[in-house]
């Protein structure tokens, strides 16, 4: 039996009918179209699926739609700014070659976003912690723990300074 879920993603309102079984990736892939979340292992083990409920890192493999009901969601669609301006840790993995094949990209990102939001000042040894969860098939986890730190760094420019 179908079950209404509403919640935000990437900042717009969305209500859709699920099945109860049906996962939060698969309600961004399949019923909203974006496909920039990705399904790596089915498992929870390689983090491909990452995105942000209310703000924190969530395998959405592992995620009900309807435990999404009335959350704050952001995938990697709704990452960069609107005029297409990516976000500082987009642009740390662009300039910094953590891309690779791009596959577990989107995923790597989220975490990464979430793990300089939760440390703010990051070292190498906190990244490799921080990106367990994330596996990147390709090669080694070098050029993207480069970028993390970048693009952390990025973020904390970014962040307003208080008036004085």
């Amino acid at each position: 039996m179908p079950t209404k879920v509403t919640l935000s993603v990437n900042g717009k309102p969305v209500t859709r009918e699920v099945e109860g079984r049906t996962l939060l990736v698969q309600l961004l892939r399949e019923h909203l179209g974006l496909t920039g979340t990705h399904v790596g292992c089915d498992t929870s083990q390689c983090g491909a699926c990452v995105v942000h409920v209310d703000g924190r890192s969530v395998k959405s493999c592992t995620m009900l739609a309807v435990q999404a009901e009335g959350t704050e969601v952001t995938t990697i669609e709704g990452l960069a700014a609107a005029d297409g301006t990516l976000h500082p840790m987009q642009a740390a993995f662009r300039e910094h070659h953590g891309l690779q094949c791009g596959y577990c990209t989107p995923g790597m990102v989220m975490s990464a976003v979430d793990l300089a939001q939760t440390h703010g000042q990051l070292d190498e040894k906190t990244v490799r912690e921080g990106l367990e969860g994330n596996i990147c098939r390709c090669t080694g986890y070098h050029n993207i723990v480069k970028a993390v730190l970048a693009g952390a760094e990025a973020m904390r420019a970014d962040v307003p300074r208080a008036a004085e």
